[in-house]
Protein backbone atom coordinates (compact mmCIF):
# COMPACT_ATOMS: atom_id res chain seq x y z
CA UNK A 1 0.00 0.00 0.00
CA UNK A 2 2.90 2.33 0.84
CA UNK A 3 4.42 1.87 -2.63
CA UNK A 4 1.02 2.20 -4.30
CA UNK A 5 0.41 5.53 -2.57
CA UNK A 6 3.79 6.79 -3.79
CA UNK A 7 2.84 5.78 -7.34
CA UNK A 8 -0.42 7.70 -7.00
CA UNK A 9 1.36 10.80 -5.69
CA UNK A 10 3.90 10.64 -8.52
CA UNK A 11 1.03 10.29 -11.00
CA UNK A 12 -0.63 13.35 -9.49
CA UNK A 13 2.55 15.36 -10.02
CA UNK A 14 2.79 14.23 -13.63
CA UNK A 15 -0.74 15.59 -13.97
CA UNK A 16 0.49 18.87 -12.48
CA UNK A 17 3.29 19.14 -15.04
CA UNK A 18 1.24 18.17 -18.10
CA UNK A 19 -0.63 21.48 -18.50
CA UNK A 20 2.36 23.67 -17.56
CA UNK A 21 4.18 23.45 -20.90
CA UNK A 22 1.09 23.00 -23.09
CA UNK A 23 0.17 26.65 -23.56
CA UNK A 24 3.63 27.71 -24.69
CA UNK A 25 3.98 24.86 -27.17
CA UNK A 26 0.55 25.42 -28.69
CA UNK A 27 0.33 29.22 -28.60
CA UNK A 28 1.86 29.93 -32.06
CA UNK A 29 -1.04 27.99 -33.60
CA UNK A 30 -3.65 29.21 -31.09
CA UNK A 31 -3.08 32.95 -31.55
CA UNK A 32 -2.98 32.55 -35.32
CA UNK A 33 -6.29 30.68 -35.45
CA UNK A 34 -8.04 32.98 -32.96
CA UNK A 35 -6.59 36.05 -34.68
CA UNK A 36 -5.17 37.66 -31.53
CA UNK A 37 -1.70 39.19 -31.01
CA UNK A 38 1.04 36.86 -29.88
CA UNK A 39 1.43 38.96 -26.71
CA UNK A 40 -2.05 37.88 -25.57
CA UNK A 41 -0.53 34.69 -24.19
CA UNK A 42 0.51 36.87 -21.26
CA UNK A 43 -3.15 37.51 -20.44
CA UNK A 44 -3.85 33.79 -20.30
CA UNK A 45 -0.74 32.97 -18.27
CA UNK A 46 -1.44 35.83 -15.83
CA UNK A 47 -5.00 34.56 -15.32
CA UNK A 48 -3.68 31.06 -14.65
CA UNK A 49 -1.07 32.43 -12.24
CA UNK A 50 -3.70 34.47 -10.41
CA UNK A 51 -5.69 31.30 -9.83
CA UNK A 52 -2.64 29.40 -8.60
CA UNK A 53 -1.73 32.17 -6.14
CA UNK A 54 -5.26 32.25 -4.69
CA UNK A 55 -5.58 28.47 -4.36
CA UNK A 56 -2.06 28.19 -2.89
CA UNK A 57 -2.96 30.65 -0.14
CA UNK A 58 -6.23 28.78 0.55
CA UNK A 59 -4.71 25.30 0.33
CA UNK A 60 -3.99 24.95 4.06
CA UNK A 61 -7.59 25.69 5.03
CA UNK A 62 -8.91 23.47 2.25
CA UNK A 63 -6.64 20.61 3.31
CA UNK A 64 -7.71 20.86 6.94
CA UNK A 65 -11.36 20.88 5.93
CA UNK A 66 -11.41 18.24 3.19
CA UNK A 67 -8.08 16.31 3.55
CA UNK A 68 -5.13 16.15 1.16
CA UNK A 69 -6.57 13.32 -0.92
CA UNK A 70 -9.86 15.10 -1.60
CA UNK A 71 -8.10 18.35 -2.50
CA UNK A 72 -5.81 16.41 -4.85
CA UNK A 73 -8.67 14.66 -6.66
CA UNK A 74 -10.78 17.81 -6.98
CA UNK A 75 -7.78 19.77 -8.24
CA UNK A 76 -7.03 17.20 -10.95
CA UNK A 77 -10.63 17.29 -12.13
CA UNK A 78 -10.55 21.10 -12.19
CA UNK A 79 -7.63 20.92 -14.61
CA UNK A 80 -9.53 18.30 -16.64
CA UNK A 81 -12.41 20.77 -17.01
CA UNK A 82 -9.94 23.49 -18.03
CA UNK A 83 -8.13 21.33 -20.58
CA UNK A 84 -11.33 20.17 -22.27
CA UNK A 85 -12.59 23.74 -22.11
CA UNK A 86 -9.48 24.90 -23.98
CA UNK A 87 -9.96 22.10 -26.51
CA UNK A 88 -13.44 23.37 -27.43
CA UNK A 89 -12.63 27.09 -27.30
CA UNK A 90 -13.21 29.06 -30.48
CA UNK A 91 -12.92 32.57 -29.00
CA UNK A 92 -10.17 34.19 -26.97
CA UNK A 93 -12.51 35.07 -24.08
CA UNK A 94 -13.29 31.37 -23.68
CA UNK A 95 -9.62 30.69 -22.96
CA UNK A 96 -9.69 33.31 -20.21
CA UNK A 97 -12.76 31.68 -18.63
CA UNK A 98 -11.20 28.22 -18.59
CA UNK A 99 -7.86 29.61 -17.40
CA UNK A 100 -9.50 30.18 -14.00
CA UNK A 101 -10.06 26.49 -13.09
CA UNK A 102 -6.73 25.82 -14.83
CA UNK A 103 -4.92 27.90 -12.19
CA UNK A 104 -7.10 27.04 -9.20
CA UNK A 105 -6.50 23.33 -9.71
CA UNK A 106 -2.75 23.68 -10.16
CA UNK A 107 -2.12 25.81 -7.07
CA UNK A 108 -4.15 23.69 -4.67
CA UNK A 109 -2.63 20.35 -5.67
CA UNK A 110 0.89 21.82 -5.71
CA UNK A 111 0.75 23.12 -2.15
CA UNK A 112 -1.24 20.19 -0.72
CA UNK A 113 0.97 17.44 -2.16
CA UNK A 114 4.22 19.24 -1.38
CA UNK A 115 3.18 19.55 2.25
CA UNK A 116 1.98 15.94 2.40
CA UNK A 117 5.25 14.55 1.04
CA UNK A 118 7.31 16.87 3.26
CA UNK A 119 5.46 15.50 6.31
CA UNK A 120 5.33 11.81 5.45
CA UNK A 121 8.31 11.01 3.21
CA UNK A 122 12.07 11.48 3.06
CA UNK A 123 13.82 14.11 0.97
CA UNK A 124 14.61 11.70 -1.87
CA UNK A 125 10.91 11.25 -2.59
CA UNK A 126 10.46 15.02 -2.75
CA UNK A 127 13.20 15.17 -5.41
CA UNK A 128 11.65 12.35 -7.41
CA UNK A 129 8.21 13.92 -7.01
CA UNK A 130 9.41 17.06 -8.77
CA UNK A 131 11.26 14.92 -11.30
CA UNK A 132 7.88 13.51 -12.30
CA UNK A 133 6.57 17.06 -12.69
CA UNK A 134 9.40 17.48 -15.20
CA UNK A 135 8.25 14.33 -17.00
CA UNK A 136 4.84 15.93 -17.42
CA UNK A 137 6.31 19.15 -18.83
CA UNK A 138 8.39 17.18 -21.34
CA UNK A 139 5.50 15.00 -22.54
CA UNK A 140 3.05 17.81 -23.37
CA UNK A 141 5.08 19.57 -26.12
CA UNK A 142 5.46 16.25 -27.95
CA UNK A 143 1.72 15.62 -27.71
CA UNK A 144 0.99 19.12 -29.00
CA UNK A 145 3.52 18.70 -31.81
CA UNK A 146 1.81 15.46 -32.85
CA UNK A 147 -1.60 17.14 -32.74
CA UNK A 148 -0.44 20.11 -34.85
CA UNK A 149 1.11 17.76 -37.40
CA UNK A 150 -1.96 15.57 -37.76
CA UNK A 151 -4.90 17.78 -36.72
CA UNK A 152 -5.23 21.04 -34.73
CA UNK A 153 -4.13 22.44 -31.38
CA UNK A 154 -7.60 21.56 -30.02
CA UNK A 155 -6.67 17.89 -30.29
CA UNK A 156 -3.50 18.49 -28.29
CA UNK A 157 -5.50 19.83 -25.36
CA UNK A 158 -8.04 17.03 -25.82
CA UNK A 159 -5.37 14.31 -25.65
CA UNK A 160 -3.75 15.80 -22.55
CA UNK A 161 -7.24 16.21 -21.08
CA UNK A 162 -7.89 12.50 -21.59
CA UNK A 163 -4.59 11.59 -19.88
CA UNK A 164 -5.50 13.94 -17.04
CA UNK A 165 -8.97 12.40 -16.79
CA UNK A 166 -7.47 8.92 -16.52
CA UNK A 167 -5.19 10.08 -13.70
CA UNK A 168 -8.15 11.73 -11.96
CA UNK A 169 -10.24 8.56 -12.14
CA UNK A 170 -7.29 6.51 -10.85
CA UNK A 171 -6.92 8.85 -7.87
CA UNK A 172 -10.66 8.78 -7.22
CA UNK A 173 -11.01 4.99 -7.12
CA UNK A 174 -7.92 4.60 -4.92
CA UNK A 175 -8.87 7.12 -2.21
CA UNK A 176 -8.71 4.47 0.57
CA UNK A 177 -5.01 3.90 -0.17
CA UNK A 178 -4.21 7.27 1.44
CA UNK A 179 -5.09 5.79 4.84
CA UNK A 180 -1.70 4.06 4.85
CA UNK A 181 -0.13 7.17 6.40
CA UNK A 182 -1.64 7.56 9.86
CA UNK A 183 1.21 9.62 11.29
CA UNK A 184 0.15 13.09 12.44
CA UNK A 185 -2.16 13.74 9.54
CA UNK A 186 -2.03 17.40 8.65
CA UNK A 187 -5.80 17.62 8.27
CA UNK A 188 -6.17 16.68 11.95
CA UNK A 189 -4.05 19.62 13.08
CA UNK A 190 -5.26 23.16 13.61
CA UNK A 191 -4.54 25.66 10.85
CA UNK A 192 -2.50 28.59 12.15
CA UNK A 193 -3.60 31.01 9.44
CA UNK A 194 -1.56 33.04 6.97
CA UNK A 195 -0.95 36.10 9.17
CA UNK A 196 0.28 34.00 12.08
CA UNK A 197 2.54 32.06 9.74
CA UNK A 198 4.14 35.29 8.51
CA UNK A 199 4.98 36.25 12.10
CA UNK A 200 7.13 33.15 12.65
CA UNK A 201 10.84 33.97 12.76
CA UNK A 202 12.59 33.13 9.51
CA UNK A 203 9.47 32.88 7.34
CA UNK A 204 9.94 36.28 5.61
CA UNK A 205 13.52 35.32 4.66
CA UNK A 206 12.26 31.97 3.37
CA UNK A 207 9.61 33.63 1.21
CA UNK A 208 12.07 36.12 -0.28
CA UNK A 209 14.53 33.32 -1.01
CA UNK A 210 11.88 31.14 -2.63
CA UNK A 211 10.57 34.10 -4.63
CA UNK A 212 14.10 34.80 -5.89
CA UNK A 213 14.72 31.17 -6.84
CA UNK A 214 11.48 30.82 -8.81
CA UNK A 215 12.06 34.20 -10.46
CA UNK A 216 15.43 33.01 -11.77
CA UNK A 217 14.16 29.55 -12.71
CA UNK A 218 11.20 31.04 -14.60
CA UNK A 219 13.48 33.46 -16.42
CA UNK A 220 15.87 30.69 -17.48
CA UNK A 221 12.97 28.53 -18.68
CA UNK A 222 11.14 31.30 -20.52
CA UNK A 223 14.00 33.15 -22.18
CA UNK A 224 16.46 30.40 -23.13
CA UNK A 225 15.14 30.28 -26.70
CA UNK A 226 15.34 34.05 -27.11
CA UNK A 227 18.88 34.05 -25.69
CA UNK A 228 20.02 31.49 -28.25
CA UNK A 229 18.38 33.30 -31.17
CA UNK A 230 19.17 36.92 -30.20
CA UNK A 231 22.56 36.53 -28.54
CA UNK A 232 23.99 33.40 -30.18
CA UNK A 233 22.35 34.07 -33.59
CA UNK A 234 20.94 30.58 -33.91
CA UNK A 235 18.04 29.77 -36.22
CA UNK A 236 14.51 29.71 -34.82
CA UNK A 237 14.43 25.92 -35.20
CA UNK A 238 17.70 25.53 -33.30
CA UNK A 239 16.77 27.96 -30.53
CA UNK A 240 13.39 26.28 -30.08
CA UNK A 241 15.05 22.88 -29.80
CA UNK A 242 17.70 24.08 -27.36
CA UNK A 243 15.02 25.51 -25.05
CA UNK A 244 14.57 21.92 -23.82
CA UNK A 245 18.13 21.86 -22.43
CA UNK A 246 17.16 23.50 -19.14
CA UNK A 247 14.18 21.12 -18.71
CA UNK A 248 16.43 18.13 -19.41
CA UNK A 249 19.01 19.33 -16.89
CA UNK A 250 16.50 19.94 -14.11
CA UNK A 251 14.58 16.69 -14.70
CA UNK A 252 17.69 14.48 -14.85
CA UNK A 253 19.16 16.37 -11.90
CA UNK A 254 16.12 15.73 -9.73
CA UNK A 255 16.14 12.05 -10.59
CA UNK A 256 19.82 11.70 -9.68
CA UNK A 257 19.68 13.91 -6.59
CA UNK A 258 17.02 11.62 -5.15
CA UNK A 259 19.72 8.97 -4.64
CA UNK A 260 21.96 11.21 -2.51
CA UNK A 261 19.73 13.82 -0.88
CA UNK A 262 18.94 11.66 2.19
CA UNK A 263 22.67 11.20 2.75
CA UNK A 264 23.62 14.89 2.53
CA UNK A 265 20.47 16.51 3.90
CA UNK A 266 18.36 19.36 2.55
CA UNK A 267 20.62 22.25 3.53
CA UNK A 268 23.77 20.76 2.05
CA UNK A 269 21.94 19.78 -1.16
CA UNK A 270 20.75 23.38 -1.57
CA UNK A 271 24.34 24.62 -1.24
CA UNK A 272 25.66 21.97 -3.67
CA UNK A 273 22.94 22.83 -6.20
CA UNK A 274 23.73 26.53 -5.90
CA UNK A 275 27.43 25.93 -6.56
CA UNK A 276 26.57 23.87 -9.66
CA UNK A 277 24.20 26.46 -11.11
CA UNK A 278 26.77 29.21 -10.51
CA UNK A 279 29.13 27.14 -12.68
CA UNK A 280 26.46 27.07 -15.40
CA UNK A 281 26.13 30.85 -15.27
CA UNK A 282 29.91 31.15 -15.68
CA UNK A 283 29.67 28.93 -18.78
CA UNK A 284 27.17 31.40 -20.26
CA UNK A 285 29.40 34.36 -19.43
CA UNK A 286 32.51 32.90 -21.08
CA UNK A 287 30.81 31.06 -23.96
CA UNK A 288 31.49 33.73 -26.60
CA UNK A 289 30.98 32.20 -30.05
CA UNK A 290 31.25 28.65 -28.73
CA UNK A 291 27.67 27.42 -29.00
CA UNK A 292 28.34 24.17 -27.16
CA UNK A 293 29.57 26.04 -24.09
CA UNK A 294 26.35 28.08 -23.87
CA UNK A 295 24.28 24.94 -24.42
CA UNK A 296 26.19 23.21 -21.67
CA UNK A 297 25.57 26.28 -19.50
CA UNK A 298 21.80 25.85 -19.60
CA UNK A 299 22.06 22.12 -18.89
CA UNK A 300 24.32 22.81 -15.89
CA UNK A 301 22.05 25.59 -14.59
CA UNK A 302 19.08 23.23 -14.80
CA UNK A 303 21.08 20.47 -13.13
CA UNK A 304 22.05 22.86 -10.32
CA UNK A 305 18.48 24.04 -9.86
CA UNK A 306 17.28 20.44 -9.54
CA UNK A 307 17.64 19.87 -5.77
CA UNK A 308 16.93 23.43 -4.59
CA UNK A 309 13.14 23.68 -4.97
CA UNK A 310 12.29 20.25 -3.50
CA UNK A 311 14.81 20.59 -0.65
CA UNK A 312 13.50 24.00 0.37
CA UNK A 313 9.99 22.57 0.50
CA UNK A 314 11.02 19.38 2.31
CA UNK A 315 12.92 21.31 5.00
CA UNK A 316 9.90 23.43 5.93
CA UNK A 317 8.30 21.09 8.53
CA UNK A 318 11.66 20.61 10.28
CA UNK A 319 12.40 24.34 10.18
CA UNK A 320 9.05 25.57 11.43
CA UNK A 321 7.20 22.58 12.86
CA UNK A 322 4.78 20.14 11.27
CA UNK A 323 1.82 22.04 12.70
CA UNK A 324 2.86 25.16 10.75
CA UNK A 325 4.10 23.62 7.51
CA UNK A 326 0.74 23.58 5.68
CA UNK A 327 0.20 27.32 5.95
CA UNK A 328 3.86 28.15 5.28
CA UNK A 329 4.12 25.90 2.22
CA UNK A 330 0.93 27.46 0.88
CA UNK A 331 2.51 30.91 1.18
CA UNK A 332 5.72 29.54 -0.36
CA UNK A 333 3.78 28.35 -3.40
CA UNK A 334 2.15 31.77 -3.72
CA UNK A 335 5.55 33.53 -3.51
CA UNK A 336 6.88 31.07 -6.09
CA UNK A 337 4.13 31.91 -8.56
CA UNK A 338 4.59 35.64 -7.99
CA UNK A 339 8.29 35.30 -8.79
CA UNK A 340 7.81 33.12 -11.86
CA UNK A 341 4.94 35.31 -13.14
CA UNK A 342 6.30 38.84 -12.85
CA UNK A 343 10.11 38.64 -12.94
CA UNK A 344 10.56 36.90 -16.35
CA UNK A 345 8.45 39.57 -18.15
CA UNK A 346 10.57 42.23 -16.41
CA UNK A 347 13.65 40.65 -17.96
CA UNK A 348 11.95 40.88 -21.36
CA UNK A 349 11.46 44.63 -20.92
CA UNK A 350 15.05 45.11 -19.78
CA UNK A 351 16.37 42.87 -22.58
CA UNK A 352 14.53 44.89 -25.21
CA UNK A 353 16.22 48.05 -23.93
CA UNK A 354 19.81 47.02 -23.24
CA UNK A 355 20.05 43.59 -24.89
CA UNK A 356 19.51 39.97 -23.92
CA UNK A 357 23.21 39.43 -23.25
CA UNK A 358 22.51 40.40 -19.62
CA UNK A 359 20.69 37.12 -18.95
CA UNK A 360 23.60 35.54 -16.97
CA UNK A 361 23.91 38.66 -14.78
CA UNK A 362 20.14 38.77 -14.25
CA UNK A 363 20.10 35.13 -13.17
CA UNK A 364 23.12 35.62 -10.93
CA UNK A 365 21.45 38.49 -9.03
CA UNK A 366 18.41 36.42 -8.12
CA UNK A 367 20.36 33.26 -7.33
CA UNK A 368 22.65 35.18 -4.95
CA UNK A 369 19.59 36.71 -3.27
CA UNK A 370 18.10 33.24 -3.02
CA UNK A 371 21.03 31.53 -1.32
CA UNK A 372 21.55 34.46 1.10
CA UNK A 373 17.90 34.40 2.20
CA UNK A 374 17.71 30.60 2.48
CA UNK A 375 20.91 30.49 4.55
CA UNK A 376 19.44 33.19 6.82
CA UNK A 377 16.37 31.00 7.23
CA UNK A 378 18.38 27.97 8.33
CA UNK A 379 20.45 30.03 10.75
CA UNK A 380 17.44 31.74 12.29
CA UNK A 381 15.58 28.49 12.81
CA UNK A 382 18.78 26.90 14.13
CA UNK A 383 18.03 23.66 12.33
CA UNK A 384 20.82 21.66 10.81
CA UNK A 385 19.65 18.92 8.43
CA UNK A 386 23.09 17.71 7.47
CA UNK A 387 23.32 14.12 8.61
CA UNK A 388 26.16 13.50 10.96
Amino acid sequence: MYILLLVLIYSAFISLGLPDSLLGSGWPAIHHELKVPVSYMGIISMTISGGTIISSLLSDKLTHKFSTRIVTVISVFLTVIALFGFSFSTQFWMLIVFAVPYGLGAGAIDAALNNYVALHYTSKHMSWLHCFWGVGTIVSPFVMSYALTNATWHNGYRMIGLIQLAIGILLLVTLPVWNVNKKAAVEEQKSIGLLDALKIKGVPFLLIGFFAYCAAEGTAMGWAGTYFSEVKNMTLEQSSRFTALFYIGITVGRFLSGFVTDKFGDRKMIIIGTCILFSGIIFLMISGDYFMVSQMGFIVIGFGCAPIYPCIIHSTPNNFGEENSGAIIGIQMASAYVGSTFIPPLFGLIGNIIGFTILPIYLLIFFVLMICMIECTFRITNRNFDKE
